[in-house]
């Protein structure tokens, strides 16, 4: 030691760092410790939302279009009518009630106890014109229909391209018990980002 105020440094021993260094080691790992969890977290529940209240499916055919086209990828709520009704306008999946192992995509268009009649391609529910905003006129069937009664539970459904669509005007209305989702959101392809809100068709 040399004299005066002088110190000579000290060296820590071989393979201890400074204790500066060795907390901001310590904080850094927690951290990152912290992030994988609440990652794993965020992942987690996601999965649980998507398995058990959002279901992907691709839609298949242009019955749908132009709001929904070939190939297009959406997500559908399986359980927004475990407590909501089904109203006029929902855009809903259901079972095909005449092969239970192919589902359908189509649009609410009459409810229980209502009765449906299509003339000339306008519709009519309970005799009164209803708007269609939804249909464009090149995609719009002229010929007539009905009238028919939709029975108990059971609604009338229609695709929205009417001149090619395999709907309740051929395999009749569709039971409650085999709607299983309403269509919520499209994220594919990418032009078609967003959601899928039901357009009420209105008295007119």
């Amino acid at each position: 030691m040399q004299n005066g105020d002088e110190r000579e440094p000290i060296t820590p021993p071989a393979g201890e760092l400074p204790t500066a260094v060795s907390s901001s080691q310590a904080s850094f790992r927690q951290e990152v410790r912290a992030w994988t969890r609440d990652l794993l977290l965020a992942i987690g529940f996601a999965l649980v939302i998507i398995v058990f209240l959002y279901q992907p499916v691709k839609v298949e055919g242009t019955s749908m279009a132009p709001l929904l086209s070939d190939q297009e990828r959406i997500f559908i709520n399986k359980f927004v009518y475990r407590f909501e009704g089904i109203e006029r306008g929902d855009v809903v999946v259901f079972w095909y009630p005449l092969d239970r192992s192919k589902s359908f995509i189509k649009r609410v268009i009459a409810l229980p106890g209502e009765t449906v009649e299509i003339r000339q391609g306008r519709l009519f529910v309970n005799n009164r014109p209803i708007a269609e905003p939804y249909v464009p006129e090149q995609y719009a069937d002229y010929s007539d229909f009905g009238p028919v009664r939709v029975p108990k539970d059971q609604f009338f459904v229609m695709g929205d391209h009417r001149i090619s669509s395999n709907d309740s005007r051929i395999f009749g209305p569709v039971a409650r018990r085999f709607i299983y989702g309403r269509a919520v959101f499209a994220y594919w392809p990418f032009e078609h980002f967003g959601t899928l809100s039901p357009t009420n068709a209105q008295n007119k």
